[in-house]
């Protein structure tokens, strides 16, 4: 274990409450692509750009491109939880864990086991 882990682990231990803030790191070793790496989704070419893309103008003016790029880009059906995801979930249910906020909208968190989860950005699945 090197030193981050251990240092991580000693904070998990004696902490009382706990609550984890995550993005796309957390999704990655799921085999969902994060936004901003150079494989991300910012870095795809598109004539529109992703972030204009997926808002609510761009869907009522154009609702089947948006759909189009949803289907292909945004949805990860087959995605397991990840170790990260069940650990997560398992700090919950051992009440370590008080909460997840996540930025990410692939439903894994919840998948994995974890009851409080605040999606900033939405979910894919609502």
């Amino acid at each position: 274990m090197n030193e981050q882990s251990e240092k991580l682990q000693e904070i998990i231990s004696h902490a009382k409450k706990l609550v984890f803030f995550g993005g796309a790191g957390v999704s990655t070793e799921s085999g969902i692509p994060d936004f901003r790496s150079v494989d991300g989704l910012y870095h795809l070419k598109y004539d529109v750009p992703p972030e204009r893309i997926l808002s609510y103008s761009y869907f009522m003016k154009h609702t089947e491109k948006f759909f189009d790029f949803y289907r292909d880009k945004m949805l990860y059906l087959d995605a397991k939880p990840n170790s990260a995801h069940l650990k997560l979930a398992e700090l919950e249910k051992s009440g370590i864990l008080s909460a997840v906020v996540t930025q990410n909208i692939d439903g894994l968190h919840q998948l994995a086991g974890s009851q409080k989860v605040y999606e900033l950005h939405g979910s894919v699945h609502r």
